[in-house]
C-alpha cells in the first residue's frame, strides 16, 4: 500500500456519513434545538444555519461538534438590546432545557437529565446580530478582551476553508492534534494550513502533510495567520501566540521523526477501518460520560 492510499483509508475511516448514528444525532438534536429557539424568539426571525466542520466538510470522527449560528436582525430587539443581552437570554433559554456551558462566544450543549447530566451533546450555539440587512456580516459577543464583540462573517470562513483544495490535509492535521493533544484552535490550524499549501495544491497528500510539519519545526516563529472575514480588525496572534507555536513545533519535529523511524502508521495507526471504528466509537462513548471542563471559544471551532 502506498503512503497516499493509506493516508486515503485513515481519512474514510474519520469520516462521518450521512447515514451514521453520530451525524443522525447531531441533525436530530440541531432540529430540536432549532426549533426549541424559534418558539422561545418567537417575535422575532432569526437566521439559524450550520457552522463548523460540518458545513466546511472538515469535521473528522474522532472528535466533532457541530456548531449553530442564530443571527438575529440588526434592528431587532427581541432577543436583546445589546450583544451581551442576546447571548445572556440564549443562555437563559436553553438553560430551561440543557445543561449550558458558557464560552467566550459560544454556548455549549449538554444532557440536563438527572440520570446522564452532563453528557455532551456536541453542540455549540452561536449567538449574534447582523450588523445590517444584508445579514453578511454578525457582531458575535465575545466575553474576553476589551471590545467585548467581533465582526465576522459565516459564509466567508466557510468558502475560504471549502475553496481552499486542500480539505484532506486539513482534516488530517486536525486527527494529528487531537491524538496529540494540542491546545490550537481549530480555524487557526485550518488557516494555517490553508496558508502555507498555498502553493502546494497539486502536491500529494503525503508531501502536504511533511511540508507542514517541516514548517512548523523549522519556520514556526514566521508563521501567522489572518482571519479571512475581518483582516485587520480581528487580531488572531493571542490564538497563535509562543506557547501555541512551541508547542506545534516540537511534536511536528517528534511527528517527522517518528515516521522516519517507524513510518507513517506510527503517527495515525491501523486502517483496519472495523477495528478503527469500533476503537473509536468505545472511546466516543467513554467521552460522553465525561462532564469537560470549560474552554475558551473564538468563531467556528
Amino acid at each position: 500500500m502506498t503512503t497516499n492510499s493509506y493516508l486515503s483509508k485513515v481519512l474514510a475511516v474519520q469520516t462521518l456519513g450521512d447515514d451514521s448514528d453520530e451525524l443522525k444525532a447531531l441533525q436530530e438534536r440541531r432540529v430540536e434545538v432549532e426549533k426549541f429557539l424559534r418558539e422561545h424568539f418567537a417575535g422575532s426571525v432569526p437566521t439559524i444555519r450550520y457552522g463548523g466542520s460540518k458545513a466546511k466538510g472538515t469535521m473528522i470522527r474522532e472528535s466533532y461538534d457541530l456548531d449553530i449560528v442564530c443571527y438575529f436582525p440588526h434592528d431587532d430587539t427581541v432577543a436583546g438590546e445589546t450583544l451581551e443581552d442576546i447571548y445572556a437570554n440564549a443562555q437563559n433559554a436553553l438553560e430551561k432545557k440543557y445543561l449550558v456551558e458558557p464560552k467566550a462566544s459560544a454556548l455549549r450543549l449538554k444532557d440536563l437529565n438527572a440520570k446522564t447530566r452532563g453528557v455532551d451533546f456536541h453542540i455549540d450555539v452561536v449567538p449574534g446580530r447582523f450588523t445590517d440587512d444584508k445579514k453578511s456580516d454578525a457582531f458575535l459577543y465575545i466575553s474576553t478582551g476589551e471590545k467585548k464583540r467581533l465582526k465576522t462573517n459565516l459564509d466567508v470562513h466557510i468558502q475560504h476553508v471549502k475553496d481552499s483544495g486542500v480539505i484532506d490535509a486539513i482534516r488530517l492535521m486536525k486527527l494529528w492534534k487531537v491524538r496529540n493533544g494540542l491546545s490550537i484552535r481549530n480555524f487557526v490550524l485550518e488557516l494555517a494550513v490553508i496558508k502555507l499549501l498555498k502553493s502546494k495544491k497539486t502536491a500529494a497528500l503525503s508531501a502536504q502533510i511533511e511540508h507542514i510539519w517541516t514548517e512548523f519545526r523549522d519556520n514556526i516563529e514566521n508563521l501567522s495567520v489572518e482571519d479571512p472575514a475581518n483582516p485587520s480588525g480581528n487580531d488572531l496572534s493571542g490564538l497563535l501566540n509562543s506557547t501555541v507555536k512551541g508547542n506545534l513545533a516540537a511534536v511536528a519535529g517528534r511527528t517527522l521523526a517518528l515516521i522516519g523511524s517507524s513510518g507513517w502508521e506510527a503517527v495515525f495507526g491501523s486502517v483496519d477501518e472495523k477495528k478503527e471504528a469500533e476503537k473509536t466509537e468505545a472511546l466516543r462513548r467513554a467521552a460522553a460520560t465525561v462532564v469537560t471542563p470549560t474552554r475558551p471559544w473564538l468563531w467556528e471551532e
